[in-house]
């Protein structure tokens, strides 16, 4: 059963990551699209953004695989 619960909520941290860079990644495209001379800033804060996500979300994955 924990194996279960373990592989569930594996699968929520990645849908929840997904979900999050997703919406970074959409609100970094529109911000570049308004205002194009701040591409570069707008691109190195989504980048130290995104790693942020993926690092909770594999510190979360593997939080899930040990309790199993």
């Amino acid at each position: 059963m924990t194996g279960t619960l373990a592989a569930l909520g594996a699968g929520l941290v990645t849908i929840g990551a997904g979900l999050g860079i997703g919406k970074l990644a959409a609100s970094a495209m529109e911000g570049i699209a308004r205002q194009p001379e701040a591409a570069g800033k707008i691109q190195t804060a989504m980048l130290i953004a995104a790693a942020l996500i993926e690092g909770v979300a594999l510190f979360c994955a593997v939080v899930c695989f040990l309790a199993k």
